[in-house]
Parts: C-alpha cells; sequence; structure tokens
C-alpha cells in the first residue's frame, strides 16, 4: 500500500529532572506522545518508533524547572497519504450514497456516491447493503471488504480521507488481484481507442492537406505547358 515511509531523525527529548534514573522510560513516553498525530515535522502521521540513544550524556538545560535535553536517532514508520495515491482499508458501512472504510485501524476515509463509478449497483442483498460489478458479478464491496482505492485529500487534523472508486484499477482487492488480466484490458482500452483516434485523425489531417496542395501543382503544371507553346510559336 502507498502511502507508508520510513525516516530516520536526529532528535532531542526534553526530559525533566524526575527521570534521571529512568531516562529509557522518560525517553519511550515522549515518543509515544507521538503516535498516531500529525507531524508537521515529519510530514506525516507518526505509526511506530525504533530509537538509538546516541550519547548517556544529558545536557541540562537553564530554567526555573531545569530539563534533561537527550539526544537520540530514531527510525520512524510515517503514514503519508497525498493526492492519487492508493490505498487499501476495510468497509465498514455502505449506504446508497457512500462507502465508509478504516485504514490502518485508526484512519477513516468516505467515498461520496459521485466518486464511485458507474459499474457499481447499490443493491439490497438478505438484508445488506452490498455494491455490486454491472460486468462481474462476484466484484463485490460489503461490510468487511479490503477496498482498494484513490485518495482525493487527506484532512491531517482529524485523520480523515476522501477518496474514489472512479479508476477501473479500484475497488475489491481481492478480486483485483485475481483478476489483474480482465481489469488491465479494460484500463487499457480507453487508451487504444484514444491512439487509434488520434491516428485516424492524423490521416485525414494528411489527406486534407494533399488534397489542398494538388490543385496549385496542377496549376503550376499548366503554367509550365502555356510558356512552353509561346516559345514554340516564337
Amino acid at each position: 500500500m502507498e502511502g507508508l515511509k520510513e525516516s530516520e531523525a536526529n532528535l532531542v527529548v526534553y526530559l525533566h529532572p524526575s527521570m534521571a534514573n529512568s531516562v529509557n522510560d522518560g525517553i519511550l513516553r515522549e515518543l509515544s506522545s507521538l503516535l498516531f498525530t500529525y507531524s508537521e515535522t515529519f510530514d506525516g502521521v507518526v505509526l511506530a518508533y525504533d530509537p538509538n540513544v546516541r550519547s548517556n550524556l544529558a545536557k541540562i538545560l537553564p530554567g526555573v524547572h531545569p530539563y534533561l535535553g537527550v539526544r537520540l536517532k530514531a527510525k520512524l514508520l510515517l503514514f503519508s497519504p497525498k493526492p492519487n495515491m492508493l490505498l487499501e482499508g476495510v468497509v465498514v458501512k455502505i449506504s446508497r450514497q457512500s462507502i465508509h472504510a478504516v485504514i490502518l485501524g485508526f484512519s477513516s476515509a468516505v467515498i461520496a456516491d459521485e466518486d464511485i463509478r458507474y459499474e457499481f449497483k447499490y443493491k439490497v442483498k438478505h438484508g445488506k447493503e452490498v455494491f455490486v460489478s454491472r460486468h462481474h458479478k462476484k466484484h463485490k464491496i460489503k461490510v468487511g471488504t479490503i477496498i482498494r482505492f484513490l485518495v482525493k485529500s487527506f484532512d491531517e487534523e482529524i485523520l480523515h480521507i476522501s477518496g474514489s472508486l472512479v479508476a477501473v484499477h479500484t475497488g475489491c482487492a481481492r478480486w483485483l488481484d485475481t483478476n489483474l488480466e480482465e481489469w488491465s484490458q479494460a484500463d487499457s482500452t480507453p487508451r487504444k481507442r484514444k491512439d487509434r483516434d488520434e491516428k485516424e485523425q492524423k490521416t485525414v489531417d494528411y489527406k486534407m492537406m494533399a488534397n489542398r496542395d494538388m490543385p496549385s501543382l496542377k496549376k503550376d503544371d499548366r503554367i509550365k505547358k502555356l510558356k512552353k507553346k509561346r516559345k514554340e510559336h516564337t
């Protein structure tokens, strides 16, 4: 899944003097406060960390309540979704107007009806709401389905994603993985049609140019013949 990345950061953790005898615990507590919140510094939501304290020495900072500054290096796992990235999430709710999903157990996503391609038809089967493909009856989206969708936008404050199922390579992740050839061909059809149309247009343009040039060529031939006749008479 896209949107996940690793980052190495050089950090300084500020600890209260009361943590002087348990520095490691203090560092872990401070780093834990970063989890599942968006950080502008790292441009992402911190999901995990692996700290490596560079020195056992801590610098005492002056002030009314002096703190200990501990330098360390940490590996961070970040969640940083951007527009047009492919994400996967578990569907938790379906209605005629939208599909709701949860990504990585903490971030919510909603796909509005205008972002669900026409291929999917809303139905209620056995009292349960479901979206079924009009072309492939086994391609279904229901509660519990892992869906693959494109990111439209990401609200960093509430960790909410607006998604899209317009592209043919989005939908039920399991169906897409087991029917790779089918949807790949469907995805290539519009491109093939576009290439064919462009080729046909170029052919038409060439013929129009050729037809436009032909009269002038014929005219030039007539002028040459007239000049030749005049010379013969003279």
